[in-house]
């Protein structure tokens, strides 16, 4: 078959680029690109209207675990494996699938045969790590062709990638005296897919609901709150206004509540740190940690819960599946008002998004600086960016009380979950929306021209943004010179030091103000009563190069819960 005749059965084609590491979740360290990698695999070879399912694969052994993986599932089609020094047998299929965004050097290999003859679809998933961000850069200067696409999973991540080519792009074209230099390839949102068949599926007479809460001895009239995914808290989600939130509820309510965290720790530090803030924030709580790298463990949570959170504070996070999934099981989402999370969680709805807020751009250009210098690692950045970033932890708590509260509350919500994954979430819908864009692709090879590759551009290092104006779009509110603040309670003055003392706030203690600064702010509160300060009348006084840090202080603060905002 030729480029103007790719192989289409009943819908558009794609050659899967295949490497085992993006498509299996069966390993210790399993991030959500594992997931959401296995998930596409296994969608595509379910859902998607096609006659032959190509492999794009370096070895023959590698093609090999492809068809393992896929022969179960595809009903019979043919599975064809184009080996990776032969490219130009992705023409067959009609384009290349590329299980992240680093795109740029199969644009390049392509351009060895002709730039029409196939197109090329990668996908976000994180966009903060430098790896990433400079494959982000690189679409504007490798010869990537309007037939081409970035597939981003949310608007949010959309918006992160289009500030990152904004700068990159006026660097080249200040730097080249060139014109605007913008990304040829296209920029879709499709989100992450569920195979709601599964994880919805029906439990005659509560048989499986029953058996996991007899395994883990919880009572029938315990309310389990499940949060399920990595438990890491400098890099997922912090766990700390979850946990103050659920000991609120609790208390307020009377209910018995158990918080059901199914995940996998990366190490017995991390460990140590998420059960001794368990013990200290929400002793009223009883707190459960399962192994979520277990399939069996993660269908039997589903089935076992009553509630499911997550509130993720991390620029890693782009689209966030684990909402998505609960949903799917027919469970009330509460989630921070984060990133994807807006956009797959309907408030009031489907569950609640909780406020967010972090400090506003030029808070964090110095810790981006330190990433890019290797002082810090990937991780260290990340975690350093999160600690600045709040969850309301205030707002949670209603929210969980009302949950609580309201039983039919919580069935009415799983079930507009239950219905909205299935129309937009599953597995049978993204395909179809990847079918759809790769059709749209081929026509636009069939009938453009291609261009010559962009070259181009100014002065700092734009890929490398201040998270806080990179990411600016992610929280629901940012501190700003006119945001009044004050003390958040008579007791949060004093429990400041006890919060910034535990394993999970003190990792980024040294890129916060010193003690007797935040003492002079929290004094300054004080004594200006009921109605607060505005950041700007405290930072009034601030040396030029301690505002960021003091800025990133006052966010740390808002995290622990001892500053609030004043209406």
């Amino acid at each position: 078959m030729t480029a103007s005749s790719p192989d289409t059965g009943s819908g558009a084609n794609a050659a899967i680029f295949y490497h085992p590491d993006g498509y299996d979740t069966s390993r210790g360290k399993l991030m959500g690109r594992h997931a959401a990698g296995e998930g596409f695999l296994q969608g595509f070879a379910r859902h998607a209207r096609v006659d032959e399912i190509y492999a794009y694969a370096d070895k023959r052994e590698q093609f090999e675990q492809f068809r393992s993986q896929v022969q179960p599932l595809c009903n019979g089609k043919k599975l064809t494996w184009i080996p990776k020094v032969r490219p130009q047998g992705i023409e067959q299929a009609g384009a290349l699938y590329v299980p992240g965004p680093g795109v740029s050097e199969y644009a390049w290999q392509r351009q060895f045969h002709a730039p029409a003859a196939w197109s090329i679809t990668g996908i976000t998933h994180t966009i903060c790590s430098d790896r990433v961000m400079d494959s982000i850069g690189d679409l504007l200067i490798a010869p990537l062709q309007e037939w081409d696409a970035l597939i981003c999973t949310s608007p949010a991540v959309k918006r992160g990638a289009e500030n990152m080519l904004t700068a990159y792009g006026e660097y080249l074209s200040a730097r080249l005296g060139a014109a605007a230099v913008q990304p040829k390839l296209q920029l879709p949102v499709i989100p992450l897919g569920v195979d709601c068949d599964h994880i919805g599926s029906e439990d005659p007479g509560g048989k499986l609901r029953r058996e996991f809460r007899r395994r883990n001895d919880i009572g029938a009239d315990e309310i389990v709150v499940l949060f399920l995914g990595r438990l890491s808290f400098h890099a997922k989600a912090h766990p700390l206004p979850m946990y103050q939130a659920l000991q609120a509820a609790s208390v307020s309510t009377g209910k018995k509540v158990a918080l059901v965290q199914v995940g996998w720790f990366a190490n017995d530090a991390i460990k140590r740190a998420f059960v001794q803030g368990a013990r200290a924030i929400c002793p009223a709580v009883r707190n459960l940690f399962l192994d979520g790298r277990k399939p069996e463990v993660r269908t039997a949570a589903w089935k076992g819960a009553d509630i499911f959170c997550s509130l993720s504070d991390n620029v890693q996070e782009t689209f966030g599946l684990t909402p998505v999934e609960a949903m799917a099981a027919g469970l009330p989402v509460v989630a921070s008002d984060w990133d994807g999370y807006r956009g797959t969680v309907e408030h009031g709805v489907t569950g609640f998004l909780v406020p967010t807020v972090m400090p506003g751009a030029g808070a964090g250009a110095d810790l981006v600086h330190r990433y890019f210098m290797g002082q810090d690692t990937y991780d260290q950045y990340i975690g350093h960016v999160s600690q600045c970033i709040a969850v309301d932890a205030g707002a949670t708590a209603r929210v969980f009380e009302d949950l609580f509260r309201n039983p039919e509350l919580r069935r009415t919500m799983g079930e507009q979950g239950r219905q909205r994954a299935r129309r937009e979430f599953d597995w049978r819908v993204i395909i179809g929306a990847y079918q759809q864009l790769w059709a749209e692709l081929g026509e636009r090879r069939r009938t453009a021209r291609p261009s010559a590759a962009s070259g181009v551009v100014q002065g700092h290092v734009p890929l490398r943004g201040d998270p806080f104006a990179v990411f600016s779009h992610y929280p629901t509110r940012i501190l700003e010179a006119a945001t009044r603040i004050t003390i958040a309670g008579p007791d949060s003055g004093p429990a400041w030091q006890r919060l910034a003392g535990l394993n999970l706030q003190s990792f980024s203690r040294h890129t916060f103000a010193p003690d007797g600064r935040i003492d002079e702010l929290l004094g300054a509160l004080a004594a200006a009563g009921p109605h607060g300060l505005t950041l700007g009348e405290w930072l009034a006084g601030a040396q030029p190069g301690e505002r960021p840090v003091l800025e990133r202080t006052v966010g740390w603060l808002f995290k622990m819960g001892v500053l609030r905002m004043v209406s």
